[in-house]
């Protein structure tokens, strides 16, 4: 027994110490960060411990990343901000775990009973859990290090979504990033650099990383105090063209809607809310990014200032103030709305983000990334329009001007995501109403037939984002019903004629909204487009080596011409929804507005016309001096995603060009979607056109037109072609309606005896491509459920390139 007993008496003196540890006996010689949470850093071990004296207290959570992939197709850009949630801190026995109650599901009630009634009904969230290292009671301590290090970007799930690989985070190659590791009175910030490991099977991630089996990024954490009970939610409308936040709360009577919505907006107040005109309390303040270079810099802070009219229209005085950043600010820090420049391989989407209080909607930080090469696109828009580089003669400025021009407008666009407002796609029907439209340069035919872009972009605050600011930001005198007052608002700016479309009903190919669109201009589809392909051939007879840079391979003339060849693009698109188009509006009961009104039949069919006119070999054909210039790709210049396809190996195919715009025409007029509108409008109004009446006239002014010889011949051919495959593609989907498919039916068996009756006097370039369009269909006719025609080469990307997920960009 003896022989125990220096072993128990050593056991027990461990025990005893190990119970006794502080805090500070645990944190001796370590450096310290005071703030919002305390923190310690162990420069031997690599650990961050963490000082919780805020257990059961709630703060919200976010995650971003501080330095990304560069991928445009992946989404994971520098600056991203990732979830927000309030979670809070508990502490049962020794173990500490980090909890995310449910704030979708509330009872807003003085009753302690009905509220945990309801927070029992739906489960919580642990995110993290972990041993106290040291407790003094009131406050414990934990090693923080290993919730650092997880790869909570969940960046590993996104490459292996996107089908780039299998990753995981190695903790070996990961480490505490200190510089951005810091606590603020308001916000503690953790950073790391995470390596995520494994085995890489995408193009896109071997394009950015040194090796693609190691991908190293930056991850960020923010425990962030939440915003005293002060701020004032204001009530959502779907008319006002705001995100929001919504959540059911149980303590509803039961004749109210159980679902509140609430704006997402920052916390503006005036200090005189009785005066027409007052300073706010405190004002809204964006920085910039010191990293922007001039003359970007300028354009950005000067864009993003355009608000302040928005905000004065509103009745504040300097409510609205853009800077640059400080050189001794921190991005990081809460208090700072950061407008960032970023960089990627290739062009792709800006973004506006924020982080939001879930409680209330009140936007706690604005975060725009607005990417870098977005300028340059609108340059190589501008070098095909003004064919600027004569031999012997200065550069003009212009291209420049249009880039920036352009640069303001998207950081007011951006900033006005940040600002709680969502896209408005209607907005360019109206003056160009909004900065929250994706806006096209808007260019004109000068007398002599060069191109005017003096008027590309507007260069102020829209009338519709007045409004908006208006709803969202005034401030009400005291004694003010709000909900009347907010009415009025709404009421007004629907009698100034100003309507909110958005996202959902825009970006769809089958969209029914014919004023909904992104990139389209004028206040009518059809004559814009009409007009549009009239500028179109003027500036591709203009073209000429005149849009290049002296020195630059001849090839290249490619990568110009192909936004001038396809400038029309969205403007077709947005004149196809007047076919089968639905105007509406997101009305509320009595509000006035115009509820459904199908498009009148003559503009369905002025569209139409104007649809047919994209589809001409007029239209499609490229002037003979200018194919001749364009020679087969050198070393160093590889074709890329931003040049046209082909079907003749190296050399330039100017009839893949024509494929790719015409079958994208094609596609749009005989969406599925569009194609059963058109068959339920005019079964409830036989005025209206109807599926078979279009694909009547379609097949007429193609097939069973007259065929042109020679290069227009090839043109009106394949025009052919790609018209027969996409009906035939219309009677095999099978997820088109019943009504679509037997149509589409009707139509092949008609034009299939029409072929059949044409061949015995056909010449042998028609007779080839009447026995193709028959072989078609015969294919068609053996297996129509699994019949898949070849399809049109796709367009180059047009659109910045990459994810397009959220809708705020």
């Amino acid at each position: 027994m003896k022989k125990y007993f220096p072993v128990l008496l050593l056991l027990l003196l461990g025990c005893q110490l190990l119970k006794a540890q502080s805090i500070q006996s645990k944190t001796q010689g370590l450096t310290k960060y005071s703030g919002y949470f305390n923190f310690y850093w162990d420069e031997k071990a690599g650990k961050i411990y963490l000082e919780i004296d805020k257990l059961n207290q709630e703060f919200l959570y976010v995650n971003s990343l501080p330095a990304g992939v560069g991928s445009n197709d992946l989404g994971l850009d520098r600056g991203q901000i990732g979830d927000s949630r309030i979670v809070k801190f508990i502490k049962i026995g020794p173990k500490v775990m980090l909890i995310q109650p449910n704030y979708s599901y509330r009872a807003i009630s003085n009753n302690a009973d009905e509220r945990k009634s309801v927070e029992e009904a739906f489960a919580q969230s642990a995110i993290w859990g972990t041993a106290a290292v040291a407790d003094d009671g009131d406050k414990v301590l934990v090693d923080l290090t290993p919730f650092l290090l997880r790869d909570n970007h969940r960046i590993a799930d996104r490459l292996s979504g996107n089908d780039q690989g299998s990753f995981s985070a190695d903790e070996s190659r990961s480490a505490v990033y200190l510089p951005n590791t810091k606590s603020f009175p308001e916000n503690t910030e953790f950073e790391a650099m995470i390596t995520l490991a494994g085995k890489a099977s995408g193009a896109e991630i071997s394009s950015v990383t040194p090796d693609a089996n190691s991908v190293t990024v930056r991850m960020h954490q923010s425990f962030i105090k939440l915003p005293d009970d002060k701020y004032k939610p204001r009530k959502f409308d779907t008319r006002s063209g705001y995100f929001g936040i919504e959540y059911m709360d149980f303590a509803t009577p039961i004749g109210d809607p159980i679902v509140k919505r609430m704006l997402s907006r920052h916390r503006l107040e005036k200090k005189d809310p009785s005066a027409a005109v007052s300073e706010p309390v405190k004002p809204i303040i964006y920085y910039v990014d010191r990293g922007a270079p001039e003359p970007v810099r300028s354009a950005l802070i000067e864009g993003a200032g355009w608000w302040n009219q928005a905000f004065e229209a509103a009745g504040y005085k300097n409510a609205f103030i853009v800077k640059l950043l400080p050189e001794d600010a921190d991005p990081m820090d809460i208090r700072y709305n950061i407008i960032q420049w970023i960089h990627r391989s290739t062009r792709g989407w800006s973004y506006g983000a924020s982080i939001n209080d879930p409680r209330t909607g009140e936007i706690i930080k604005g975060q725009v990334s607005l990417g870098s090469l977005r300028d340059r696109q609108d340059y190589l828009i501008a070098e095909g329009l003004l064919q600027p580089y004569e031999d012997g003669k200065p550069v003009s400025d212009k291209m420049l001007q249009l880039a920036l021009a352009r640069l303001r407008q998207l950081s007011a666009h951006e900033v006005g995501h940040t600002l709680g407002l969502q896209h408005n796609f209607t907005a360019s029907v109206n003056d160009r109403a909004s900065v929250m439209d994706y806006p096209p340069p808007v260019v004109s035919l000068n007398a002599d037939g060069t191109i005017d872009v003096s008027k590309a972009y507007k260069t102020e605050i829209g009338g519709y984002d007045k409004r908006a600011i208006l709803y969202g930001y005034q401030d009400f005198a005291k004694g003010t019903n709000e909900d009347e007052a907010l009415k009025g608002i709404i009421s007004e700016t629907i009698k100034q004629g100003y309507l909110y479309i958005s996202d959902e009903d825009a970006r769809p190919a089958g969209g029914a909204h014919p004023q909904a669109h992104l990139w389209d201009s004028g206040n009518n589809a059809a004559d814009e487009l009409n007009r549009l392909m009239v500028l179109r051939k003027q500036v591709l007879y203009n073209f000429s080596v005149k849009a290049i840079r002296q020195d630059a391979p001849m090839a290249t003339l490619e990568e110009v011409l192909v936004p001038m060849y396809l400038i029309h693009r969205y403007q077709t698109e947005a004149a196809s929804k007047m076919l089968g188009g639905l105007y509406y509006s997101f009305a509320l009961k009595n509000d006035g507005q115009t509820i459904t009104k199908m498009v009148p039949p003559a503009e369905q069919w002025k569209a139409f016309d104007a649809l047919m006119g994209t589809l001409k070999p007029d239209a499609l054909a490229l002037p003979e001096k200018l194919i001749a210039m364009i020679p087969p790709r050198p070393t160093g210049y590889p074709r890329t995603r931003e040049t046209f396809k082909s079907r003749t190996g190296v050399t330039f195919d100017p009839m893949a060009a024509a494929e790719s715009a015409a079958g994208t025409t094609l596609s749009f007029m005989l969406n599925p979607e569009r194609a059963a509108r058109l068959i339920e409008y005019q079964s409830r109004d036989n005025t209206q056109p109807g599926l078979l009446p279009v694909l009547n006239k379609l097949v007429a002014q193609t097939w069973k037109a007259p065929q042109p010889t020679g290069y227009n011949g090839e043109l009106q051919r394949l025009v052919n072609n790609l018209t027969l495959k996409q009906i035939l593609q219309l009677a095999a989907n099978t997820n088109a309606a019943e009504s679509v498919r037997s149509m589409a039916l009707l139509q092949i068996d008609d034009l299939k005896k029409w072929m059949q009756s044409a061949l015995p006097t056909a010449t042998d370039s028609r007779k080839a491509n009447l026995l193709f369009g028959l072989s078609q269909i015969s294919q068609f006719e053996k297996t129509p459920d699994k019949f898949q025609p070849v399809k049109a080469l796709a367009m180059p990307d047009g659109s910045p390139i990459g994810a397009d997920e959220d809708g705020i960009y």
